[in-house]
């Protein structure tokens, strides 16, 4: 892995709300330390409602993970363009973010318990 790529498990458990849903919780969560960004959780797929999120047609690439997907969050109240992403055939290095998701956070709400 890039030495400016770090993952590990992150303690403790994590919701994710959005438009007033409660889209997943987890206790085991990913953390994503990439340079002098902040963190990002990703969420286990299994532990999200996958029902809130479509898949979009946006992508985009990185040199050290691979090709990213995005998807809209689908609520009641609200349709949120490109919230999430996820590395659906990750570069080996990052190979565990597979079946991972992560939130934007002007799109949706992460938050440690």
């Amino acid at each position: 892995m890039p030495d400016h790529i770090k993952i590990r498990t992150a303690p403790g458990t994590y919701v994710v709300r959005a438009g007033g849903a409660v889209l997943g919780e987890t206790s085991r969560a990913l953390e994503l330390s990439e340079g002098d960004y902040p963190p990002v959780i990703y969420f286990p797929r299994e532990d999200l409602a996958m029902a809130f999120l479509d898949k979009t047609d946006t992508v985009s690439v990185c040199p050290f993970k691979g090709e990213a997907t995005y998807y809209a969050i689908h609520t009641k109240s609200v349709v949120i363009a490109d919230a999430a992403w996820s590395y659906e055939d990750p570069k080996p290095l990052v190979s565990g973010l597979k079946d991972y998701i992560a939130f934007y956070p002007r799109k949706a709400a992460v938050e440690q318990l």
